[in-house]
């Protein structure tokens, strides 16, 4: 065969491995709503910027007839690419080929590109859609997992991780994408579950389908499991590329800025007027949160999962920041379980990759119950405590209302080493609320008083005079400063620009304890 043949033919297998697993099962996959592995790889990345690898690697089965059934590529297309100019490697798993299982082959070439991404520190997009395990491959698919599973957990930390759920999810395959930092999952077409409905019927006799079992609404606002959910495969891949915009591509690297059309000094007379005069009405903290970031620059994570807490990445004069603040509207703002969870993953997510973080605290408590309690609220709660204590990056927060309790101490408060910490006149920073601290306190004067509901409002009026303010904590201290809400977003720009060069190092460890 000469050079022309030769390149005649490298032509052609080209081709082939574009074909998938052929239009037949192309045309299924779109009667179900969704892309190809290739189609979601041209939403997802950079015109013309996609480099492919190991496009004529198959499988090495030969039981059950497998080695009559190659297929280029085998069940998963990978490479690299750009996102806004910025480098990344990825992969899309082929449903259209072999129900997109994984063999040990599909294994190999997620972890070359995961190597790489880490030799280059570059971040990690998995497009996943995929049936789970080979099952003619045996324990050998198994260890393709495996060997997945501990390259997830080596680079967690250094490069950032990022998942799609585009279809099942199911056994083992579950376990790489819950070790990313990033889950997205797009409604009505993806599934995420260690054992599906017919499994748990048998067991357990519970009637589930696939939806309700482990669908993105599910994961979303139930689990935890899911960051994102998106409508369709599309507005998925264009929510990944707005993510991006937010992440450096490693740990040694600083989040991207960007030039923002918003004065920095720019006040908005309308916080002097957003607390409410009575401190039981609630307000929307996202609109604090929005009217002090760059305008249009606030992208929430985990929107639906434990709505009393909020975190999301925003802008503050281009550069990237992660915010976390609790919304009164959802428990009063309340720290509970999954509040803290939700919580402490995010801020040890910004610390990890050098992003600053900005609290707008309201905060009454802990939730109380039996349920929180038997729930391990004291483990969970000590999550956010510890992510808040060990995180070196630029802490700025600001109390708007209430700091009650142990909550005041958790939420990035100076004794654990917050770096600014702003007060609203309208905040409120004591023990307990002022109700509960008088029925305490004077317990005894209000069983023997001739008029106890009397007695009680004079005294609750005391410690609101008090202890209803934030000057006996800025006289301590604790505040930084005390400023008026309409110029919060020139003063937070003012700290992180002096923060800009803080060097912070914790003690030689291999790791921490954190209280799983």
């Amino acid at each position: 065969m000469g050079t022309k043949e030769k390149l005649e033919e490298l032509k052609i297998l080209r081709e082939k491995a574009k074909e998938g697993g052929g239009e037949e099962r192309i045309k299924k996959q779109h009667e179900k709503g969704k892309l190809t592995a290739r189609e979601r790889l041209d939403i997802l990345l950079d015109p013309d910027s996609f480099v492919e690898f190991d496009r004529f690697v198959t499988h090495r089965c030969t039981d059950f007839d497998m080695d009559k059934k190659k297929i280029l590529g085998d069940s998963i297309v990978s490479g690299y690419g750009e996102i806004h100019g910025r480098p990344l490697f990825v992969f899309s798993q082929d449903f259209t080929v072999f129900g997109g299982t994984l063999s040990y082959a599909h294994a190999e070439k997620m972890c070359k590109i995961m190597d790489l991404a880490l030799k280059m520190g570059v971040p990690v997009v998995g497009l996943n859609d995929s049936g789970g395990a080979r099952i003619q491959e045996g324990v050998i698919s198994l260890a393709g997992y495996a060997e997945i599973f501990w390259r997830n957990t080596v680079v967690s930390g250094v490069i950032p991780q990022i998942s799609a759920i585009m279809g099942p999810a199911a056994g083992g395959a579950v376990y790489s994408p819950a070790i990313t930092d990033f889950i997205f999952m797009v409604d009505k077409t993806s599934y995420m579950f260690i054992t599906g409905p017919d499994v748990v019927k048998t067991v357990t006799h519970e009637d589930v389908t696939f939806d309700e079992l482990g669908g993105a609404q599910i994961h979303a606002a139930k689990s935890g499991v899911a960051n994102f959910t998106a409508k369709n495969d599309e507005d998925c891949l264009l929510l990944i590329r707005k993510l991006f915009e937010y992440l450096p591509l490693n740990n040694l690297d600083d989040p991207p800025r960007r030039q923002i059309d918003d004065p920095p000094d720019r006040m908005d007379e309308t916080l002097n007027g957003i607390i409410p005069d009575n401190p039981n009405q609630p307000y929307d903290m996202k609109t604090i949160i929005k009217t002090v970031m760059d305008r249009g620059s606030f992208l929430e994570v985990h929107e639906k999962y434990a709505p009393n807490i909020i975190v999301g990445f925003g802008r503050l004069d281009g550069y990237v920041v992660g915010i976390v603040a609790q919304q009164p509207i959802v428990l009063a703002g309340c720290l509970d379980i999954d509040a803290s969870i939700k919580g402490a993953r995010f801020v040890r997510f910004c610390d990890a990759f050098n992003i600053p973080i900005i609290t707008f605290e309201d905060v009454p408590g802990f939730l109380p119950g039996v349920s929180q309690e038997h729930g391990g609220i004291i483990k969970h709660g000590a999550k956010l405590l510890y992510a808040f204590c060990e995180a070196t990056v630029p802490r700025i927060t600001i109390i708007t209302r209430k700091s009650y309790g142990g909550a005041y101490c958790v939420l990035s408060s100076k004794q654990i080493r917050g770096d600014i910490n702003f007060a609203w006149p309208t905040a409120e920073i004591a023990v307990m609320g002022p109700e509960g601290a008088v029925n305490i306190i004077f317990r005894k004067d209000l069983k023997t008083s001739d008029d106890p509901e009397a007695l009680r409002k004079k005294l609750v009026g005391e410690y609101e005079q008090k202890f209803s303010n934030p000057y006996i904590s800025a006289s301590l201290g604790y505040i930084d400063d005390i400023i008026e809400p309409k110029e919060t977003r020139p003063r937070v720009i003012q700290a992180l620009k002096m923060l800009e060069n803080k060097q912070t190092r914790l003690p030689r460890k291999k790791h921490g304890n954190i209280p799983l």
